[in-house]
């Protein structure tokens, strides 16, 4: 029998698209929970107050307000488990994420036989796939267009797209479904968190996605936000789902709504973990405390540093999202990405490809957002171009940084 020596994993800078590094806090109080009974009242309450804030974080007063145990991929299957065999949708896809959503969207909506001739990759006659290319965004026009022909039951999008670090109109989308009478489904993954909107605004989609690990800043094996309006529950309740586990009715039993109704205590659908409830709980004080709408201009602007930075060094940036620059290297270094970070990951600096071509370069800056870590990262970024033969003027990237900081004390 062979033990292994106690696992030591060093810190590393989650410098990518998601997840991003914990913070502090939520890591005190994952690690100071009691040895507490899942069904414990302080467990409980901790629940209560967990789904009251994340309602104020989202902007709703959607009573199946919620986080499923899990990653975001959790969040997503309880979402999409309304999608039944036959069930038309048409869903949008402009990268690698929206891409997988497609995939669940279509194993949910395929008939036995249709699921039985492909298993992995199932081609359903009632769903369609409309693919934007990537680097793109789904427009409101793409959406309209689309569902004026079919006239699904479903509309599905990601909302932000980190595959290929784009923003989707969200309000094109809600207004086209509103339209059209189709019910919309949206993966909120990359969005809650850092961009400031409030999911009751668009009354075209009736059920959101998010994860804990991006713009909630928690752990990634905690609670998965998700939200449904009365709307889809009763359709829900009408046609039933095939899966127990992420029931969406039974996932909120737990959470104390019973019967569209906000109960003091739940009932047994899964064992909770008193360590995950007190980070999720933590991470949406800090949230809260921070205001969403300030973490969205602080994404914002120090996005923008970043993006002026590598731009100085020769790079294209070809993303419009706030928490993630996705760019193409200089021309003599074509080709040459995953090498590039493969050799940053070796040095702890966690950046990422893109999981489909033409495969780029992924920074993300969740929950670093500060100029020294913006200046880290930087730092460490310009180092990996210089050791892999690049050539720009280091006093060009310096120049940018100190322009955009420089421009924000002043107004101080």
């Amino acid at each position: 029998m062979t033990i292994h020596p106690q696992l030591d994993i060093p810190e590393t800078i989650a410098a990518g698209p998601g997840p991003g590094n914990t913070d502090a806090r939520v890591l005190a109080r994952f690690a100071g929970a009691g040895l507490a009974d899942h069904m414990h009242p302080a467990v409980l309450r901790g629940m209560v107050q967990c789904k009251e804030m994340l309602r104020t974080v989202m902007g709703t007063k959607n009573i199946h307000t919620f986080g499923v145990a899990g990653t975001g991929w959790s969040g997503l299957d309880v979402m999409f488990s309304a999608v039944m065999p036959g069930d038309t949708v048409v869903m949008f896809v402009n990268g690698t994420f929206s891409g997988i959503d497609g995939l669940t969207v279509c194993m949910k909506a395929a008939t036995a036989d249709e699921l039985a001739a492909n298993p992995m990759d199932p081609q359903p006659a009632s769903v369609t796939i409309v693919n934007v290319p990537h680097g793109q965004s789904v427009t409101g026009e793409v959406v309209e267009k689309a569902l004026a022909e079919h006239k699904p039951k479903w509309a599905a999008m990601a909302h932000w797209e980190t595959g290929s670090g784009r923003v989707n109109d969200i309000k094109g989308f809600s207004d086209a479904c509103e339209k059209h009478g189709a019910m919309g489904l949206v993966d909120a993954v990359s969005s809650l968190g850092v961009e400031d909107f409030r999911i009751d605004d668009y009354p075209g989609v009736h059920g959101w996605a998010s994860c804990p690990q991006k713009g909630i800043c928690c752990l990634p094996l905690t609670y998965a936000p998700v939200s449904f309006t009365d709307r889809y529950i009763a359709e829900l309740k009408k046609t039933g789902t095939r899966t127990f586990v992420h029931h969406p009715v039974m996932e909120a039993r737990h959470w104390g709504i019973i019967d569209g109704k906000d109960s003091p205590t739940g009932t047994y659908h899964r064992t909770h973990s008193a360590y995950a409830v007190a980070a999720f709980h933590e991470a949406l004080r800090i949230t809260l405390q921070q205001t969403v709408a300030q973490r969205a201009k602080d994404y914002t602007f120090h996005e923008a540093a970043l993006r002026e930075a590598v731009t100085a060094m020769g790079c294209e940036v070809t993303s419009n999202m706030t928490s993630l620059i996705v760019l193409n290297l200089p021309y003599d270094m074509a080709g040459r990405e995953m090498e590039l970070v493969q050799y940053c990951r070796a040095q702890n600096f966690g950046i990422w490809p893109t999981l489909s071509e033409p495969v780029q370069v992924r920074i993300g800056i969740l929950n670093l957002l500060s100029q020294q870590a913006i200046e880290d990262i930087v730092a460490r970024f310009g180092k990996a171009m210089r050791d892999h033969g690049a050539e720009f003027n280091q006093a060009a990237v310096d120049a940018a940084l100190d322009r955009h900081y420089g421009r924000a004390i002043a107004a101080e």
